[in-house]
């Protein structure tokens, strides 16, 4: 502070002297003021505190103006390029101009009026004649290797921010137009690109562009008179066919932003542009791109053609179009003439000139850009889209010729497609129609690909596309197109088709199913239209094939809203005609089959076509699959897979028998529940040999929900038989009370197109660990709750005896008391012994436990007996009890 309070006595005693000074003196005591002021700034970390710091800058920046003038004023090009160096470049003693410079420099960079006081100094222009002269006029030095040194570029970076905080400031302009080197400077970077400074490009490239931002009526008019539009134009034309693509760009780019920055000003120069051919010379321009890479034209590149998209909304007028909304349109579509944004399209020719591009090249990138910047155009505001498909329809003419384009355009180009549904809630027919007869022709595959997949997202909006595919003959084209190709799959069974896994013809077998099942989802109509076309045998041919199959799956149970019988035929036949190792298949057609069976006027069906049969036979194909250690072919399947197998088994049953006592009474009457018990007791982890060895006494006792969460959750290291016989007891439980069909214990797997298939081959790692499940606790679901199907109580009594294995008598018994504690907990009310009456429970008790009844010291003795009293309480069973 004490610093800057002596600079300031000493600036006002300069001050109070300069009237009696000659002028030489009067710069001498300024110069040499100047590095006290410098050396101040710099000890202070740039913080000023100097109360006359306005006339300072008045003061320092008349100098540098009259310093340069003198320099440069009277020379050539040449001489007055060396004498600015001589002048600014920190040379020997003579360091007037450096100093001068920096002073400026920093003072330009303090607030609005310091800088306003150095543009009332004329510097503006002085400096325009500096600048014109360095871009012009290169330095060539004898043996200097053509790189800028260090001096070069401090002096550069000065007067660069010196010129930027003026010129962006409108008086900066005003004072600038005074050295009339404004319109000679932009004609230049159009006209001597080529010849020009190369370090000096990119600085005049910004100082321009500065500029221009801030231009006034003043300065469009002074550009207007001089022609400065025109002769650039006509110059950058000639540029345009010798200068690299990406030379040009950056020298149109400058030109362009006047024109542009203009425009809300002025249309004088917009109107000038477009008079002399201003839209050809950027259409010429931007072809040259072709075959750039991606970052070589940029940042002006993306600039052109930035300020072009910003152009289609420049103009004096609105456009008068009359367009026709076709008709269905989504019940939410509202179409108002609304033009209170200003940001509607006003001038075509500018749009002309991105559609042209479009359709003349074949450019992935400058493609890329135009579908970009339509989008933008449509955000702008929604009419956009209509002023513009009423004018000069670009997208409707784009459709024809997109299957030219690279492949990441199709993409983008159906995306947008998709927009005019998704973003703007329109249909457009016109535009539909040419994408279906683009998938008609499927001139490129990959194209029909995208197209297709565009509709799907399109049909999933509203239902309203049902009707509208259905009556353009689509859901026809699809339906021929995938009998043709499931003839060539029925042909082909067992065999490899060579080329087609994981090709477009396979991905667009997928989406063509997709959209088949898109179509029929809630449409009986349009199921009605694929049962006549006689679709059904050739639509299950796709169910073998994994990637197919979902969608195959969702066609089929929208035909079971027409035809329970005919959908529970296809299911049932193809669960039983599938393999043993074909694990997938059967879960997802379980997984249809209880989507299915949520609807009870399935049921009847269901059992009319052996569905009962054909779910037990499941469980039978499984022999022996949770041996430990497994064997055979199971040994390349995880236990997880044959666990999941088995809930979605006794899931389907149980959706089948719910609420349904006819159902419910074949199950019963047909001994069904005992075969299931055959059956469950065959997967290999119950016993099935020899005699068991009784424990005179359990060490420990735990009830049977305790068992499942130490087998699920805890760290206690549980023998692989037990954690699955707890897992196939527990599902059992959850059959009893008829909530299993409502469970969900493992977790989706899904397998799209493209994505690696389900990975079946675990180690023996793999099979030591529970299977997958959702979140769920075992707490407190055990206690007293409606028996729904005795049967399955029976089912886990017959299981009872094997509940054992050598080697583990001790947990055998215990794990044994717990499901008769269990059972016993099931039956002790009134009502659930009642429920029990003629389930064959007594029965199954004797004739599965003969040796527990026997023996008074087994460990079940008891508790059967107690779970038989209860039951004999009720005269359940009178010939049992006989």
């Amino acid at each position: 502070t004490l610093q800057w309070e002596t600079l300031g006595r000493q600036f006002v005693e300069y001050e109070q002297v300069v009237p009696y000074l000659i002028p030489e003196e009067q710069q001498r005591r300024l110069l040499d003021f100047l590095p006290l002021f410098l050396k101040a700034w710099e000890q202070s970390a740039g913080i000023i505190v100097f109360p006359n710091i306005q006339l300072l800058a008045s003061e320092v920046s008349k100098l540098l103006t009259k310093e340069i003038k003198r320099k440069i004023n009277g020379k050539p090009a040449e001489e007055a390029r060396l004498a600015l160096d001589q002048l600014l470049q920190q040379k020997g003693e003579a360091e007037d101009g450096r100093l001068l410079l920096k002073s400026v420099y920093l003072l330009s960079q303090t607030d609005s009026r310091t800088v306003w006081n150095i543009i009332g100094s004329g510097l503006p222009a002085a400096l325009m004649q500096c600048l014109y002269l360095f871009f012009t006029s290169p330095l060539t030095r004898t043996g200097d290797d053509g790189e800028t040194n260090e001096d070069d570029t401090q002096t550069q970076e000065m007067l660069v921010k010196i010129m930027l905080n003026m010129y962006r400031e409108e008086q900066g302009v005003e004072e600038l137009l005074a050295a009339d080197k404004l319109q000679s400077l932009i004609i230049a970077t159009a006209s001597l690109w080529d010849q020009c400074s190369h370090s000096w490009k990119v600085p005049t490239g910004r100082v321009l562009r500065t500029i221009s931002k801030a231009q006034t009526k003043t300065s469009i008019v002074y550009l207007q008179a001089v022609d400065c539009i025109k002769i650039a134009i006509q110059n950058l034309f000639k540029l345009s066919d010798t200068l690299p693509a990406c030379d040009v760009c950056e020298a149109a780019s400058i030109v362009l932003c006047f024109v542009k920055d203009s425009y809300p000003i002025s249309s004088a120069l917009l109107t000038e542009f477009e008079n002399n051919d201003g839209y050809q010379l950027l259409l010429k321009i931007l072809l040259r791109c072709e075959g750039l890479k991606q970052n070589e034209g940029d940042p002006y590149l993306d600039e052109i053609l930035d300020m072009l998209t910003c152009l289609t909304i420049c103009g004096k007028t609105e456009l008068k179009v009359s367009g026709n909304i076709v008709h269905p349109q989504l019940p939410h579509f509202d179409f108002e003439w609304t033009r209170s944004s200003g940001m509607t399209v006003k001038n075509l020719q500018a749009f002309q000139v991105l559609q042209s591009i479009f359709q003349k090249s074949n450019d992935q990138y400058l493609c890329g850009r135009i579908l970009a910047a339509i989008g933008t155009i449509w955000a702008w505001d929604k009419v956009n889209f209509f002023l513009l498909e009423w004018t000069l329809q670009p997208i409707n003419q784009f459709t024809d010729i997109i299957h030219f384009k690279p492949h990441p355009i199709q993409v983008q180009f159906f995306r947008l497609v998709e927009s005019i549904v998704l973003d703007l809630s329109y249909v457009p027919h016109e535009i539909l129609k040419k994408v279906q007869y683009l998938i008609k022709e499927n001139i490129v595959p990959f194209c029909t690909l995208t197209a297709l997949r565009c509709l799907l997202s399109m049909t999933k909006k509203d239902l309203l596309f049902s009707d509208i595919f259905r009556d353009s003959g689509l859901l026809g084209l699809l339906l021929a197109l995938l009998r043709k190709q499931a003839k060539i799959l029925r042909k082909s069974a067992g065999t490899h088709l060579v080329g087609l896994e994981g090709s477009t013809e396979k991905e667009l077998n997928a989406v063509m199913l997709k959209m088949v099942a898109a179509l029929t989802v809630r449409s009986v109509r349009n199921t009605v239209v694929l049962k006549d076309y006689g679709m059904v045998p050739y639509i299950k041919i796709f169910l073998d094939d994994e990637c197919y199959r979902s969608a195959t799956l969702s066609i089929l149970e929208q035909l079971s809203v027409i035809n329970y019988e005919e959908y529970m035929s296809i299911i049932i036949g193809a669960l039983c005609s599938s393999t043993q190792g074909e694990l997938q298949l059967k879960l997802d057609l379980l997984k249809s089959l209880l989507r299915v069976l949520e609807s009870p006027k399935s049921h009847s069906a269901f059992r009319t076509c052996s569905g009962f049969n054909g779910l037990l036979s499941l469980l039978s194909d499984m022999e022996g699959a949770l041996q430990d250690p497994p064997s055979g072919l199971w040994t390349t399947v995880g236990q997880n897979c044959i666990l999941e197998l088995v809930f979605y088994t006794l899931q389907g049953i149980t959706a089948a028998l719910h609420l349904d006592p006819v159902n419910s009474n074949f199950f019963q009457r047909n001994g069904l529940f005992e075969k299931m018990s055959e059956d469950l007791g065959s997967l290999g982890c119950f016993w099935s040999q020899g005699e068991w060895q009784i424990c005179p006494s359990l060490e420990k006792t735990r009830t049977f929900a305790e068992f499942l969460d130490a087998a699920i959750y805890s760290s206690e290291p549980f023998p692989m038989w037990l954690k699955n016989c707890i897992w196939i007891l527990h599902f059992l439980d959850h059959m009893v009370k008829g909530t299993i069909h409502v469970e969900s214990y493992f977790k989706e797997r899904k397998t799209e197109m493209g994505e690696a298939s389900r990975d079946d081959q675990e180690g023996s790692q793999a099979q030591e660990e529970h299977p997958s499940y959702v979140s769920f606790s075992f707490r407190g679901e055990m206690g007293d709750c409606a028996i729904v199907h005795p049967g399955a109580v029976c089912v886990m009594v017959r299981l009872l005896p094997k509940l054992y294995k050598e080697g583990h008598s001790q947990l055998s018994q215990e794990i044994q008391c717990a499901v008769v504690d269990h059972i016993q907990s099931l039956v002790k009310s009134e009502k659930s012994r009642q429920v029990m009456c003629g389930s064959g429970l007594l029965s199954a008790i004797i004739t599965s436990c003969q040796d527990a009844f026997r023996n008074e010291s087994h460990p079940l003795h008891l508790p059967l007996t107690r779970v038989f009293e209860k039951l004999a309480s009720q005269a359940i069973e009178p010939d049992v009890l006989r």
